[in-house]
């Protein structure tokens, strides 16, 4: 009996929302439509409205705080924070849950990817019978399929390729079964023809703003290379499933992947086409530069209407569908903070109050980062620029804004602050002699007194689960704030990046280091010194809140190992893209995870409800080889018409 993915969710539906917004016209325009069929796939407004619904499926995963964890928690960069509830720390693996298909999130992809791949199939299958589609159209179809696909198998292992009506063809039955591919099947039947072909048909500009384009595409394909040249190889015996033989089903080896990725991403870095390098890092997140030439592909979003944002933009009950609400996972409660209207009583008053604004946001306290990032990942703090651009380490008074009429409040030894001005500051080192007592002067948040500074301050080695510097990249941005606080309990309208042009320069210097043959001025040295050059350069102070042009970029390269190995290159990926998701898949892929994960430590151990307790112990994660691959979702399991032992070894082992 064939078996096939269930498919009544899976029935390909159109996405209500969705706007990739332009200077121009140029714009994604969508409609409502409740179902695709194979007959609206032979019209014109099939094909485009299927393709715009693909674009609109990101905002599904990408931006989605529960699929964000998914990338985050259990490595290096983050823990469970002291909000954070079992949807959160079950995928932690440090005892304080137990992993499970039903509430491990994994299913955000699943169930976004499957009804996308169908969609993409539709257009794919039925789009060349009208005559008129451009096969720059289709290829954006298929880009799509190749990429949910992607994520799929590094996610789960192999996948199904047959969703009822056979391999990579569209079906609008509402079958209930299903067969898994193995992983060898998924990349060479799905992810790199689709992908090649997209290379080949894709235009060099995108047809809208923010529409693919041959770059993008690339980019992709020279990662998936990368990641099935590791695969292959297997370094460290990580088992995989639906079992099968670590063999290319092209007759390809490891080392031929690890070259494709090289120079595939290398000819993206020489043919960028309107893609390139910011100037500085911080030019790259700050969000008035949204949309820059360094994000490749974006979830997008917009302040102008909540149906084409995807979600409230005054307030959102709990972060869901399409809203934006990833940005809240890392910022900690800081409206806690207190400040006194008096400078001889501690007369306590808000000073730092909920904002929606890039520092601050709505704060969740959800992943927090172990003191390890801070002083070892981020250890210069000096030269490179990315730790400033990357955190808000200090929080500044905005009580005016909350409609608190006093000029001047006190802070920190009753020294006068005003509005604008640090309540708190996270210091970049342990400097000793800091008072955390909150005896007279009470931070209500545990952080301490230095003599003579009228800002709080917390030392690295105190950094907690409940209070650690925010997320300052993923964090909000409104034009419509006015003079006030504005919205921010409404998920964020700004895009969420999913891929730039920066990582171009991490896939080939990995490639490099796993043996591939190096051009001429692009080794992996090289290659990461075009990147460490850029973080160099400051062009704005974070923490002053003061512009800063700086470079330090010489410094910086010339503190590069003359040999680069792949520790480096993920210490290097993590002060790049820290927070932003990527950082299992890079731990997953180099099959380092068990060890980058294994142990960290953090302040507030023993009772994370209590703001002053700043004593750090070390959390251990026990990780197994099998937990490589995210458990299958239960919804999945739940909704197949098959036994109980079929689902069982549908299911991945260790779940």
């Amino acid at each position: 009996m064939k078996n096939y993915i269930k498919l009544n969710k899976y029935i390909a539906t159109a996405v209500l929302s969705l706007v990739l917004l332009s200077c121009s016209n140029d714009i994604l325009d969508e409609k409502p439509r409740a179902i695709f069929t194979p007959d609206y796939f032979s019209t014109p407004e099939g094909v485009l409205g299927g393709v715009t619904s693909m674009y609109g499926h990101l905002r599904y995963m990408y931006g989605n705080g529960y699929f964000l964890n998914v990338g985050q928690i259990a490595t290096d960069e983050s823990t469970w924070g002291q909000s954070s509830d079992g949807n959160v720390k079950n995928l932690d693996f440090s005892g304080v849950g137990v992993i499970d298909p039903s509430t491990s999130n994994t299913g955000v992809l699943w169930n976004n990817a499957f009804p996308n791949i169908n969609t993409a199939s539709g257009v794919i299958e039925n789009a060349t019978k009208i005559g008129s589609i451009s096969p720059a159209l289709i290829a954006e179809a298929r880009f799509f399929r190749a990429f949910d696909y992607f994520m799929l198998v590094q996610t789960f292992g192999g996948v199904p390729l047959d969703l009822g009506a056979g391999e990579l063809k569209f079906n609008s039955s509402t079958s209930r079964f299903s067969a898994r591919n193995t992983v060898p099947e998924v990349y060479s039947k799905a992810i790199f023809p689709d992908l090649i072909k997209a290379i080949e048909d894709l235009p060099v500009t995108g047809r809208v703003t923010g529409g693919l384009t041959k770059t993008t595409a690339r980019f992709y394909l020279a990662k998936a290379y990368l990641t099935y040249g590791w695969w292959l190889q297997n370094p460290k015996n990580i088992p995989t499933y639906p079992a099968s033989d670590r063999k290319d089903l092209d007759g390809h080896d490891p080392a031929w992947y690890f070259q494709q990725a090289y120079d595939v991403a290398v000819t993206a870095i020489n043919d960028p086409g309107s893609f390139g390098l910011q100037p500085t890092f911080y030019d790259v997140n700050v969000a008035t530069k949204d949309r820059n030439k360094e994000i490749l592909l974006y979830a997008d979003h917009t302040q102008s209407s909540s149906t084409y944002n995807g979600g409230d933009l005054s307030y959102s009950g709990g972060g869901f569908s399409t809203d934006y609400f990833a940005g809240w996972f890392g910022q900690f409660n800081y409206t806690i903070v207190r400040s006194s209207t008096s400078n001889t009583s501690w007369a306590a008053v808000s000073s730092v109050q909920r904002e929606a604004a890039q520092p601050l946001g709505r704060p969740w306290t959800m992943l927090a980062p172990p003191i390890e990032v801070f002083k070892k990942t981020f250890a210069d703090k000096t030269n490179d620029s990315r730790y400033d651009g990357t955190f808000t380490t200090a929080y500044r008074g905005n009580w005016a804004k909350g409609g608190m009429a006093n000029q001047t409040l006190y802070n920190a030894n009753y020294l006068p602050i005003t509005n604008g001005d640090a309540v708190f500051t996270f210091l970049d080192s342990d400097v000793g002699g800091v008072d955390y007592s909150n005896a007279v002067f009470n931070s209500t948040i545990g952080a301490g007194v230095l003599p003579g500074r009228s800002d709080f301050v917390i030392e690295p080695s105190v950094i907690s689960r409940i209070c650690y510097p925010g997320n300052w990249k993923l964090g909000p941005y409104r034009t419509d704030n006015g003079t006030g606080l504005g919205s921010p309990n409404g998920s964020s309208t700004r895009p969420f990046p999913i891929a730039k042009f920066s990582e171009l320069y991490f896939i080939a210097a990995e490639a490099a280091v796993k043996g591939a043959t190096i051009q001429g001025g692009k080794s992996a040295r090289d290659l990461i010194n075009v990147i460490r050059a850029r973080a160099g350069k400051w062009s704005f102070y974070n923490k002053g809140n003061v512009a800063k042009v700086q470079d330090n970029s010489v410094a910086m390269t010339a503190a590069t190992p003359a040999i680069i190995d792949i520790d480096y290159i993920l210490a290097e990926r993590s002060r790049e893209y820290f927070g932003e998701g990527y950082r299992w898949y890079d731990l997953a892929r180099t099959q380092n995870w068990i060890e980058y994960g294994a142990s960290f430590t953090i302040a507030g151990a023993t009772n994370p409800n209590d703001w002053k307790d700043h004593s750090v112990k070390t959390f251990t994660r026990t990780i197994s080889v099998a937990n490589y691959l995210r458990p299958i979702p239960t919804s999945q399991l739940d909704g197949m018409e098959m036994s109980a032992a079929d689902k069982l070894n549908y299911q991945n082992p260790g779940y």
